[in-house]
């Protein structure tokens, strides 16, 4: 086992905090450059689709810092936008979700999204400590291919406080193996024989972030990308349990008695509150209350919301971290990208899906 900064503590020159306690005027420097960086990683994500703009914003953002470290008068404006606005997108993600169409299709799909989700987030818990690889690295890598990539570890990333560097690196590693998906996944489709609804089935749980789930998807034919966004966004919803149950634990880890200090009141109090406007958004779409035509943009707002929180930390990575991290988290990815994907495959074999 290694002892170094991957498997106890954290790499230095990492921005903690929310930055919200900053005035206004201490957070603008650092917010607009985030907002520049986006801007510019939104128009390249045109260019190239398959990468997306939250990945080419956080790439950006470590080329800028790599480049010439920002200064220290914009930390509050960076850690604010890492948080406050990473908040924010996955509250406007719930404006996403229909719980009717959760209920026609993601019902049905359910034995394959939670046997996928289980097998992906206990591998990456034992294997992770087999690999030496820090618990909030292997979380982040876990909850991002076990759910929907990119805006699962926006999710989780404020719950558990994790460090730029490590959020950089999962990031990093869910978008090696979403190209992977995009490329490979049609040809094993069309290699097994799969249907429509069995390859929307099999890319909706195997594949991370949605751009490359309907990448994949809209090759293999329209129907299969239908059941592919409604089962990607029915896993979605698995962010809630998931953020709960990582506050839950955060606070059994801090308490000193355990889980005897840990009240109905006290958990309560863990909740995130964004998890509430996520729902809430949820629900009022649900009942028809946000228009169909508002979607579009709710949905890229969402989308430049990501790409503004993480390239601001992408900016505040600490390069050196990367180096110290090394493959190990890159292995582990790779690992749990080949076992979901067999899961998948499986859960349908076996459930007649």
């Amino acid at each position: 086992m290694h002892s170094g900064p991957l498997a106890h503590g954290r790499p230095s020159g990492v921005v903690r905090g929310s930055g919200r306690d900053a005035p206004a005027a201490r957070r603008l420097p650092g917010l607009l450059l985030a907002v520049g960086v986006a801007g510019v990683a939104t128009v390249a994500a045109h260019w190239i689709p398959i990468v997306g703009g939250p990945v080419l914003g956080i790439v950006l953002g470590v080329a800028l810092a790599r480049a010439r470290r920002p200064s220290r008068a914009l930390d509050p404006g960076l850690a604010f936008a890492g948080r406050s606005v990473l908040q924010a997108a996955v509250v406007l993600l719930g404006a996403q979700l229909s719980i009717g169409e959760v209920l026609s299709i993601g019902w049905r799909s359910l034995p394959v999204l939670l046997g996928t989700l289980a097998v992906c987030l206990l591998l990456a818990a034992w294997l992770g400590r087999v690999l030496a690889i820090a618990p909030d690295l292997r979380t982040l890598i876990g909850v991002g291919t076990g759910i929907c990539g990119a805006s699962a570890i926006a999710a989780v990333t404020p719950v558990i406080d994790a460090a730029g560097i490590d959020v950089a690196y999962a990031i990093s590693t869910i978008f090696l193996f979403n190209i992977a998906a995009v490329i490979l996944f049609p040809i094993v489709g069309h290699a097994l024989g799969l249907g429509q609804h069995a390859f929307g089935l099999f890319a909706g749980t195997a594949v991370n972030d949605m751009s490359s789930v309907v990448a994949a998807a809209t090759t293999y034919g329209s129907a299969a990308a239908h059941t592919a966004v409604v089962v990607k966004l029915t896993r979605t919803l698995m962010i809630v349990p998931i953020c709960l149950g990582l506050a839950v634990g955060r606070r059994h880890h801090d308490t000193a008695s355990g889980a005897h200090r840990l009240s109905a009141q006290s958990v309560s109090k863990l909740v995130p509150r964004f998890l509430f406007g996520f729902l809430a958004l949820a629900t009022a779409n649900s009942a028809g209350l946000i228009p169909g035509s508002s979607h579009g943009a709710l949905s890229e707002a969402a989308t430049l919301l990501i790409t503004v929180a993480l390239s601001a930390i992408g900016l505040s990575t600490d390069l050196a971290g990367f180096r110290r991290t090394g493959p190990r988290p890159i292995l582990l990815g790779a690992a749990l990208w080949v076992v979901v994907s067999a899961t998948s495959l499986g859960l349908q074999s076996l459930t007649g899906l």
